[in-house]
Formats: C-alpha cells, structure tokens, sequence
C-alpha cells in the first residue's frame, strides 16, 4: 500500500514522494487498466479476426454486389436518366453494345453474366455471345442485338440489369424468402415448384427444435445421475458420455449410415425380436428420422454437461427439507429440485439448438432430399453455384433466427445464469 501523510494545517494528502493521493492512485488504476487489457487484447483480436470481420463481410455481402455494376457505367448511367417504367429505346441498346465492348475488352462479359444469371438462369451466355460480336454491330443496335438473340428484347432481362446496376441490392434477401421482381419491378412470390427456401428454413428450425427437446428428455437423467452417484460410478459414467468427442464426427456419422440402412444393425435386430417381419423394415436412412437420430447422438454431451455443471451444485438438504415438511418425493423433485437446473436447461438447450441450426455434414450424409436442412443449400450456394450473396442472405435470415432465440433465452432465463460447465 501506499504510503501517504497530510498535514491538516498545511494542505492535502501526499504520498512520500510528494505527489498528491488521488493522483497518485488514478496513475496506479490507469496501469492496471493497461495490464488488463494487455491480457485480454489477444482475445479480443482472435474474435475480432475469427469471428466479427468474416460475419461483416458475409452481412456486406448480402446487400453488395458489384459483378454487374462496375463492369456497366454506360448502363447505369442510361438506368439513372431513365425512371423505372420508360421505353428500352435506341439509346438504351446503344448504351447496351459501349458496355459489351468494354468487357470483352476487359474479358468481364462472364462476371457480368453471372451476376444477371442469380435472376434469370442462361443469361450468362447471353452476355459472352453478345460480347464476342458487339465490336461489329452497325446501327440501329436494337435490330442488331434483337437479331443476335430475341432475348435481349425480353422485359424481365432489362429489369434484371436495373436491379443490377446498382451494386446495393435487397435482390438476394427476396431470392432467400421465395420472393422475386415482376417486369413492373414489384415484389411477387416465385411459382410453386420454385419456392425453395422458406421451406427449407421452416424444416430448420422444427428438426433443430425437435433435436433440443429430445437432447433434453434424454440428458436430464444422465445428468441427474452423474450429479447424485458416487464419485466412482459417476466418472464411468462421464466417460460415456465424453466417449463420442474421441471420434471423428465424421465416422460416428458413417457409423449411423451402416447402423440405420434397412438391411442394417438395427432392422436386423428388429426381425430378429418379431417386432417387425423382413418385408416390413423401416426406412430410418435419407429421411428426417435418420437427421435426428444422429444429430441427437452427436448433440447429446452438449446438453448433458451444462446440466451437469448445474444439478452439482444444488445442495441435496433442499430436497430432503421439502420432504420432511410434508412434500412428496415427486412434489419436491417439481417444485424444488427442477427450478434451480432451469439455468442448466435453458443453457444446455440453446447451446444444442445453436449447433443443430448450422449443422450440414450429418444432414448431407444421412438425411437425404427430406432431411437437408437449410445450411445444405448455404453450403451448395458457395461451394457449387458460387452465388456467395444468395448464401449470405440465407446465413444472415440464419443468424437472426438464432438471435432471436437467444433473446427470448435472456429474457425468460438470463445470460447472467448461464452454466456451461
């Protein structure tokens, strides 16, 4: 501590070598500061790094795409001076061929294509065909590309570009909700056999809630269990359950696959019981049941520990105390012993439910057509179409649905009582 003198008759209080006190100890705050944040500041910049900046870019993505745009100012510029609505005059297709020839100049006819193809499918090859020909054209440029392909005439091909113009567009979050713009520009749902997404992410989130409620019916008692057995029995019992985090997720998936087939482990020892006849197996494969049978596998230890971690430290004299007042053994397990795991639940359940929402190589492997979940189409957008905005637009809608849940966590529990273990 310290040292520090006053005179009561002379001034304030100093310390020994002379500095007042309450400069003195905001200088020593200030260095604690410093040192604490010097601890924190490399996990703050893996978080930054990792987890803020790639969330950012993906939300920036979803609203910005500039294939289009930058690779056609004369169209933009003629879009600009021209409200939606007017006539696709000589101008337009004028403006149409100066923008061609800068891109087969600049070889960007395909990135450009690309970006008109996310709205209408083919128009990428509309746009190299046109490019390799338009140095040539002669005027008038309507005939001209309308003679090369009737398309260029086609209404909804001159919306696509308007949209496309401007490198800030909603177009992807519409695309992501089933939703497109008509030839006036307005907001209409896509046919029937195209409405895709807002299925997909329906399916999501009650496959990830049916996950959560069955991880919870089953880890509860394995959780009360470890809490109220003897050390000994309780740590063999830990060891299956932490058995899965020592195998691939991977091959516990392929495990699934071989155990869930119908000519599998678990339809041969159904016949095998009587329970069913061999012409009569189940099909638990490339469904939603084989979803959430594996993904409860998977999941399972995530909700068991935040349970654990909880019921270990609810003191047993509460529950013997509620019996010797009168209680039933089930009304003082009810009304004393479930509310204090209530942090425990809503801890193990929303870490569960975070998990089965993002989930995609269990679903792809055992899931089949009718239990893909919506982060299969994000993975497809990325890896396969390469349409990054449409996939950020689905993971964006994603990550709010998983906000929203974690709000109404807060609100109903409190972040504050969160065990993870």
């Amino acid at each position: 501590m310290t040292d520090a003198t006053t005179d009561l008759a002379t001034g304030p209080i100093t310390t020994n070598d002379g500095r007042p006190l309450k400069e003195a100890l905001a200088a020593s705050l200030a260095v604690r500061r410093r040192r604490a944040f010097l601890l924190v500041a490399p996990l703050f910049l893996f978080i930054l790094i990792s987890f803020i900046i790639p969330i950012g870019q993906m939300l920036g993505k979803s609203i910005y795409n500039d294939g289009f745009s930058s690779h056609a100012p004369a169209l933009a510029a003629w879009f600009d001076a021209h409200p939606a609505g007017s006539a696709i005059d000589e101008s337009a297709y004028v403006a149409l061929r100066d923008d061609l020839v800068a891109m087969k100049k600049d070889k960007t006819a395909g990135e450009a294509g690309t970006r008109i193809n996310y709205d209408i499918s083919g128009t990428r090859s509309l746009f190299t065909a046109a490019a390799r020909g338009a140095e040539k054209m002669q005027p008038p440029y309507m005939d001209a590309f309308l003679k090369l392909d009737k398309k260029w005439g086609d209404p909804n091909v001159w919306r696509a570009m308007r949209s496309a113009s401007s490198p800030f567009t909603m177009d992807f979050y519409l695309a992501a909700n089933d939703l497109k713009r008509n030839e006036d520009g307005k907001i209409v749902s896509v046919g029937e056999g195209q409405a895709v997404y807002k299925k997909l992410m329906l399916r999501t989130l009650v496959l990830s809630l049916e996950i959560t409620a069955i991880c919870l019916l089953i880890g509860f008692p394995i959780a009360h269990l470890l809490a109220t057995l003897p050390m000994r029995k309780a740590m063999l019992l830990m060891i299956f359950v932490l058995l899965p985090f020592w195998t691939s997720l991977l091959v516990r998936t392929t495990a699934w696959m071989v155990l869930l087939q119908q000519q599998g482990v678990l339809n041969d020892l159904m016949v095998w019981l009587g329970i069913i006849g061999d012409d009569g197996r189940v099909q638990m494969i490339y469904n939603q049941m084989g979803t959430i049978i594996a993904m409860t596998h998977i999941l399972l230890p995530f909700t068991i520990l935040p349970l654990y971690s909880v019921m270990k430290t609810i003191p047993p004299s509460y529950v013997r105390a509620a019996r010797s007042l009168g209680a039933t053994s089930w009304t003082a397990f009810r009304r004393v012993y479930v509310p204090q795991t209530l942090p425990g639940v809503g801890a193990g359940g929303l870490l569960v439910f975070i998990l089965a929402m993002g989930y995609y190589i269990t679903p792809a492997l055992v899931g089949g057509a009718d239990g893909q979940m919506i982060s299969n189409l994000i993975a497809f957008h990325m890896q396969k179409s390469l349409n990054w905005s449409l996939a950020a637009a689905l993971a964006a809608q994603l990550l709010a649905v998983v906000l929203i849940f974690f709000w109404i966590y807060d609100r109903l529990v409190g972040i504050d009582k969160m065990k993870l273990g």
